[in-house]
């Protein structure tokens, strides 16, 4: 019993801890709010027209970075569909057989009906032995959670969740508002903090305020602006932070441009085909998260056309066929 109540208290105490970063954030983020609502907007601008833009602004960056930055963190993570999980009669086959040609004839019997196209770098059906189950394409086991992820991109500690289908649309929002927030700051500050700079000011508590305000929404833009840069351009390409490091294999070998559908298609894939949702954080990325369109495959024409649903459905395949190319 003590080793169990052990790990308990170890798992526990590694749960706090990840949260950690978040509160992290959120201290900066209500100092923040402080800062310009009160010190710079209240206290030290004098024009009334002035301060009333820059509340109204302030606070319409503020709710859009509160609200997709909320969506990241409680978003739970989606996992691959009970079809891609090995079925008792399956597990035992798989656990009496050898290592290697064996278990692989038996994936092989597994996903000849499932829309997996993507192998390991040898060329081996891509096997979960933890969660025991057949992954999906872009799926990948997260050692942090400890569950395979659909979709992964990465799991994040600023916001103590795994990036993924679910939340990437989420994730994209919460970085360009964050730094539309931290730019909007540092050029409404700018002003008064050259004037406290300069002793135009009288030297009040704002000033404090003020001038760490301005330095950082200045560190926070440039960091944000480098991240957000990166993961534009990893929309416009289609692939996810782990694909960047490491292309997806197919049958014919690694392809680091195998997702890509165009920079138009590629962009839609995340935030969906109604622009309208485009800029809020509510879910209409395309798809259901275990089948994704390649420029590889194409739509077996002995299937039904199906059509991408704008939330994740119970089960949505797309049978498709791979095309021999010489």
């Amino acid at each position: 019993m003590a080793p169990s109540g052990s790990g308990s208290v170890t798992r526990g105490c590694k749960r706090v801890l990840h949260w950690i970063p978040v509160l992290f954030i959120s201290v900066i983020v209500a100092w923040s709010y402080y800062a310009y609502v009160v010190q710079l907007c209240i206290e030290s601008v004098e024009n009334l027209g002035e301060k009333i833009v820059y509340l109204l602004a302030y606070h319409l960056f503020f709710i859009m970075f509160a609200w997709a930055y909320w969506q990241t963190i409680f978003t739970k993570p989606m996992h691959p569909l009970k079809e891609f999980h090995l079925s008792y009669s399956d597990k035992e086959l798989l656990e009496r057989a050898d290592r290697g040609e064996s278990q692989q004839e038996i994936l092989k019997r597994i996903v000849k009906d499932l829309p997996i196209y993507t192998r390991t770098m040898s060329g081996a059906i891509r096997f979960c032995d933890r969660c025991i189950l057949v992954k999906p394409d872009r799926c990948h086991h997260c050692s942090v959670c400890d569950k395979c992820i659909l979709k992964m991109d990465h799991h994040c500690p600023w916001v103590n969740n795994c990036v993924g289908f679910s939340n990437y649309k989420y994730f994209m929002l919460f970085l360009a508002y964050s730094l539309l927030y931290c730019l909007f700051i540092t050029a409404t500050d700018l002003q008064y903090f050259i004037k406290f700079w300069l002793s135009s000011l009288p030297d009040t508590q704002a000033k404090f305020h003020i001038m760490f305000l301005f330095f950082a929404a200045s560190m926070f833009s440039v960091s944000l602006a480098a991240l957000f840069a990166y993961h534009c351009w990893l929309v416009c390409k289609n692939r996810s932070t782990l694909e960047a490091v490491r292309a997806p294999a197919f049958r014919h070998g690694p392809d680091k441009n195998g997702f890509s559908l165009g920079i138009s298609k590629n962009f839609r894939q995340v935030f969906g085909d109604e622009k309208k949702y485009w800029p809020v954080p509510l879910f209409s990325s395309l798809g259901d998260g275990c089948s994704f369109p390649t420029c590889l495959v194409n739509q077996d024409p002995e299937q039904p056309p199906t059509s991408p649903s704008q939330s994740p459905p119970n089960k949505r395949y797309t049978k498709s066929s791979y095309d021999d190319r010489k």
